[in-house]
């Protein structure tokens, strides 16, 4: 699903990018169809500047006259041509900047028309003149840049039929030819992407918000998912140790039943016996429903009754009592700060919670166990240090969710239903303290319960 979901993101965004291509393209055709209409109008009414155009075409046609005559060769002519765009250029642009001023198009826009070609043919033979270089242009007017395919205005081909007489040594001459003339012109626009992307401003927002709302939508459905996975993972989980957990009782009292029938045992003295394996798993199936009952209430629904006590005193009571259920194979080292200091806590509650962390402790490796406190300025601080096989980094963070379990969730070797820390958590909540984590693997962890005088 999430291989579909980013096929379907990179789909619809390639899709929204030829989309703005596109319209990218359509803005630019109108853009630059505006601009080439303002310089068809400059052309159409500027009278000055086809003044000058004229007066550039009589001034070349009388240069070519000369090399009709083979009075001047062909670079000269050339030569003579790029004189006279030289001295008409000053005089051509204060007529067009005046004229594009009138037309108030907000922009800067330039303009000038390059030489393609020069071909002058008579009855004998065609002779070209010029033909441009592909990389090289020949300007004949206007601004200096570089011509862009993309803002090519127009091309013109002008032909012009000439014939005239000269006297060229006491000799009348009469010269007849034919003039070919074909130039293009373009027009250049300073930073016009950057109007057009201007123009496109709403556009483009509109898009990338709606991207950001889309990949917002995504990320938010595939965490939901992922989540939505790792709670049927729990809870499936938390089924397989629930069940592990009551076979063991209800086997035994299946057996007992079976027991009491036979009419032998009826008769013998192991009637008592077996009643009272039968109340003790009877006690500890309800502990175990009470233990999903009462672990599974949040910090808030939990009712304390507190009650004031020498923190020292209620420490050592608290290991003296575990200690009792302890093999001699683990040691229980105290480093509790003998003091008198009294703190408020609801002891049947929080002996729970160090109860839960002192189990855990000798239930994952732990032999040797070091509980220890410290005082604060406004609270006291209870850490339990053991040896075992320690929390990987990447549970550390999720260990005090309910029903995690550290351990391989197809392996019983150690029992719970991954409630205790998560249940621990909550009371420590309850009592507005904090309980913390830090652990290695292979080396060791240790539990910090952090309580509030008050």
């Amino acid at each position: 699903m999430i291989i579909a979901s980013i096929i379907g993101l990179s789909a619809l965004s390639l899709i929204q990018a030829y989309l703005i291509k596109n319209t990218y393209s359509l803005k630019k055709e109108v853009f630059v169809d505006k601009t080439m209409k303002a310089v068809d109008d400059i052309d159409d009414h500027a009278t000055p500047i086809d003044s000058i155009y004229d007066i550039l075409s009589d001034k070349f046609i009388k240069e070519l006259d000369n090399y009709s005559l083979k009075i001047i060769d062909k670079e000269y002519l050339l030569e003579r041509l790029h004189v006279i765009t030289d001295s008409l250029n000053p005089a051509f642009i204060k007529e067009y900047e005046k004229s594009i001023k009138e037309k108030k198009l907000g922009y800067n826009l330039k303009y000038h028309k390059i030489l393609k070609s020069i071909i002058v043919s008579d009855s004998v033979h065609k002779d070209t003149v010029f033909k441009q270089i592909k990389e090289k242009e020949y300007k004949l007017i206007g601004y200096d840049f570089k011509s862009d395919p993309m803002l090519r205005v127009g091309n013109s081909t002008s032909e012009t039929e000439r014939s005239f007489k000269k006297v060229i040594r006491n000799k009348e001459k009469r010269v007849s030819y034919r003039l070919y003339f074909q130039s293009e012109n373009y027009i250049n626009i300073d930073d016009w992407n950057s109007i057009i992307f201007n123009q496109m401003r709403g556009l483009l927002l509109c898009s990338f918000f709606i991207f950001l709302l889309v990949i917002g939508i995504l990320y938010y459905s595939i965490k939901n998912l992922i989540s939505q996975k790792k709670i049927a993972d729990v809870k499936t989980d938390f089924v397989n140790n629930i069940t592990h957990e009551l076979k063991t009782p209800l086997a035994t009292l299946s057996l007992a039943t079976k027991i009491l029938k036979n009419q032998t045992i009826q008769e013998s003295k192991s009637v008592n016996s077996t009643i009272e394996t039968i109340e003790r798993q009877q006690l500890k199936l309800q502990k175990l429903i009470d233990q999903v009952l009462n672990n599974s209430l949040g910090y808030k629904d939990i009712l304390l009754q507190k009650e004031e006590v020498v923190i020292s005193n209620y420490l050592h009571t608290v290991l003296d009592d575990f200690k009792v259920t302890c093999s001699d194979e683990i040691s229980l080292k105290r480093q509790i700060l003998d003091t008198k200091t009294r703190i408020n806590l609801d002891t049947f509650y929080c002996t729970t919670v160090l109860v839960n962390i002192l189990d855990n402790a000798i239930k994952y490796g732990g032999t040797n166990i070091v509980v220890s406190s410290k005082l604060h300025q406004n609270n006291v601080t209870i850490s339990i240090q053991d040896n075992g096989i320690g929390i990987p980094k990447k549970h550390q963070k999720i260990i005090f969710e309910k029903f995690f379990r550290s351990e391989n969730k197809n392996i019983h070797n150690v029992k719970g239903l991954g409630l205790g820390l998560y249940y621990s958590n909550q009371i420590i909540k309850a009592h507005q303290g904090v309980l913390s984590v830090v652990s290695e693997k292979d080396t060791g962890t240790i539990f910090t319960v952090k309580l509030p005088f008050n």
